[in-house]
């Protein structure tokens, strides 16, 4: 492996660049791929590629080769490429002038700098494995984007081989996420060739240390019972006026959305999908147990949403869809099926809250002595 150092290209696009596009900023840096004169042929790729079979025939395509994956722009998520430092000049010159870019990146560049590639042949790698000359136009199976593989639940692509799948999707839905499976099914194969390439060595101390601190999360809350958190809350109706209670709603109410979400956040981004999913099922678990306690909520209502997600999780894995349209219409089926009943189980636990609120007059406050009633003793 050679890894060679490079120094960021100025990007004069970038003063056009906003909102996501300026993921864009650094990736003229593709250029330098044409300074690689010690070899004849260079194939380059992005991180969100994935390759189904060998590409090795790809090498003996002409000066600059690209896939047409958009009916009028080739795609540079994938191209060949013949180094020299004539070319590499002639382009930072361009960038210089500020030729024409049509997304201030480098496909917008490209494009400009090889306009005419539509008109090109296709590329047929030679039998005897010569180098042709010139530029060629790459069969879409070089390229194969993942929507077609969503919309179907299948690969139908007839134009050369089903060599490599790609993602221009959104940052949020690449695949080495883990959330992007089974949001996006394709991630999983991603996974599956890091799993044999370079395993997740980096990221398991960390989901180590997350079960650890969930385990001890739900340990101290089992025994640390309700019983004294009733005594935090002052339950004498003439001093519990509605904003007090409408406080404590909204602080329920926070504490629930923080139970989902602080585990989203907290797991590496990159770690396997199954595992992934493993330690948010079981820190959301562990942290909606620590809600149920602090705020003496019923536990079936608020583990509603937690089972709600458990379910749509085996929703859309589930890998018998007839085509990505019947798996989508089955996810928003679903969706709508189980609204109801989250809105009914929020509704019986704010019901719930105010009930604790107004009831046990009796309840003392910390440091206040303790009245002994009739009421409170059969309490």
């Amino acid at each position: 492996m050679r890894v060679v150092i490079v120094e960021n290209l100025r990007n004069p696009y970038e003063s056009n660049l906003g909102g996501i596009n300026r993921r864009f900023k650094l990736t003229l840096n593709k250029l330098y791929a044409w300074t690689l004169v010690d070899y004849e042929r260079v194939v380059m790729i992005d991180s969100d590629n994935i390759f189904l079979q060998n590409t090795d025939e790809l090498f003996q395509c002409g000066q600059f080769c690209a896939v047409f994956i958009n009916p009028c722009y080739f795609h540079t998520g994938l191209f060949v490429l013949q180094p020299s430092m004539d070319v590499f000049k002639g382009m930072l010159h361009d960038l210089d002038i500020g030729r024409e870019n049509s997304d201030g990146a480098d496909q917008g560049f490209l494009v400009g700098c090889y306009p005419d590639l539509l008109d090109k042949p296709i590329f047929h790698p030679p039998e005897n494995g010569t180098k042709l000359n010139g530029t060629y136009r790459l069969p879409l199976g070089y390229q194969m984007d993942a929507s077609y593989y969503y919309l179907k639940l299948h690969w139908h692509v007839p134009c050369g081989p089903n060599s490599v799948i790609t993602f221009p999707s959104a940052p949020w839905f690449k695949p080495w996420y883990w959330w992007s499976w089974p949001i996006l099914p394709l991630g999983l194969s991603w996974h599956k060739q890091r799993w044999d390439d370079l395993g997740y060595a980096a990221e398991i101390p960390v989901l180590l240390m997350e079960i650890l601190m969930y385990i001890v999360i739900i340990a101290i809350t089992r025994l640390a019972r309700p019983g004294m958190t009733k005594l935090c809350y002052n339950r004498r109706p003439e001093k519990q006026n509605a904003l007090v209670q409408s406080l404590i709603k909204m602080a329920a109410i926070v504490a629930m959305v923080a139970a989902y979400s602080i585990p989203f956040f907290v797991i590496p981004r990159t770690v396997h999908p199954i595992m992934g999913w493993s330690i948010y099922l079981f820190g959301a678990l562990a942290l909606s147990v620590l809600v149920i306690n602090v705020f003496l909520l019923p536990p079936l209502d608020v583990l509603t949403t937690w089972l709600a997600v458990v379910s749509m999780l085996f929703v859309m894995a589930f890998p018998w869809y007839r085509d990505g349209i019947v798996r989508v219409l089955a996810i928003f089926g679903y969706a709508f099926c189980s609204a109801p009943f989250l809105w009914a189980s929020l509704l019986r636990m704010m019901d719930s809250l105010q009930t604790m609120l107004e009831r046990d007059p009796f309840f003392p406050r910390l440091g206040e002595p303790t009245q002994d009633t009739e009421f409170s003793k059969l309490y």
